[in-house]
């Protein structure tokens, strides 16, 4: 067993396809597949199973695939230590984020980092909360932006985020100027699941007001636009409200209400040199802001 087995097997896993793997190694399909069978033939266990949907991990095979992503961070991590000792700053940071964390956060992050390292690379990968802490647990990657609760993890504040009243233009409510949680009491409400309610769930609770939940979605693209429908208002983010379609009214919740984003990682003292620099870039730039305030119209005042 050795390097290119193991990384070929990760690249199978995460692509689905012997194929694309052999293409990012530059490997032929034969050669692949030699390969792959010399690593189950070694191991005396089978790893994938190939049928025409295409390719599955046994269940063995989802375990070694945790275990060689945390052998290839190992590597990663010597050969950072190589090229620090050599001054040169190098290394690959794979990254998981919500789409609205990706947008406003990334960006700024690696292009800080990029000025002063152009050597190092990123992975960005985008999904729910719920799946960017699976893939930090199984180690498909090396940071994430999360919301709380990040127990599991080893975490770092990043930023803080008002809630905003989110109601369609012409609901009555839309006439305040400030809207209270319990004027949500007999209203239709959305949520936003799979990681982002936390904050939500505990500000109604805070307030003992009836959460009526109508719809449970996952996009707040989905959400704003549902809004506009009349179909149901919402507590959303800051972040989240940064290009609000026409037809939606933003407002100030009273109690005032914020959500927390941190950054996460399964060990602060087995972090790479790379991953250390993009945590401590991060903080630099973002760690205890708070986002500006936004006009009646979703938008940041001038």
């Amino acid at each position: 067993m050795n390097k290119v087995q193991i990384e070929l097997f990760v690249k199978i896993a995460e692509s689905g396809s012997f194929t694309r793997a052999g293409q990012e190694m530059n490997m032929t399909q034969p050669a692949v597949s030699r390969a792959i069978s010399t690593l189950e033939a070694e191991l005396d266990v089978q790893l994938l199973v190939r049928d025409r949907r295409g390719i599955a991990l046994t269940e063995v095979g989802k375990r070694i695939l945790v275990a060689f992503r945390d052998i290839l961070k190992g590597f990663g991590k010597v050969e950072q230590e190589i090229a620090a000792e050599k001054g040169l700053e190098k290394g690959l940071i794979s990254i998981g984020a919500f789409p609205a964390a990706s947008s406003y956060f990334i960006p700024k992050i690696i292009g800080a980092i990029n000025r002063q390292y152009p050597q190092l690379e990123f992975r960005l990968h985008e999904g729910t909360i719920a799946e960017v802490k699976e893939w930090l647990e199984t180690g498909v990657i090396d940071v994430g932006i999360l919301i709380p609760p990040t127990d599991e993890f080893d975490s770092f504040p990043l930023f803080r985020e008002k809630l905003y009243a989110v109601l369609h233009a012409g609901h009555p409510l839309a006439e305040k100027s400030v809207v209270k949680v319990r004027d949500f009491e007999r209203e239709s409400m959305l949520i936003c699941k799979s990681g982002y309610e936390p904050p939500v769930v505990e500000l109604f609770q805070r307030t003992g007001v009836n959460l009526n939940v109508k719809y449970v979605i996952n996009s707040y693209h989905t959400a704003l636009n549902m809004v506009r429908e009349g179909l149901a208002s919402a507590v959303m983010s800051r972040l989240s409200l940064l290009s609000p379609p026409d037809g939606v009214a933003i407002r100030e919740l009273e109690p005032a209400a914020y959500r927390d984003i941190r950054l996460a990682v399964n060990s602060a003292e087995s972090c790479s040199i790379a991953v250390r620099l993009f945590i401590d870039t991060a903080l630099k730039l973002f760690a205890g802001t708070e986002t500006e305030g936004l006009n009646r119209d979703g938008h940041r005042p001038d």
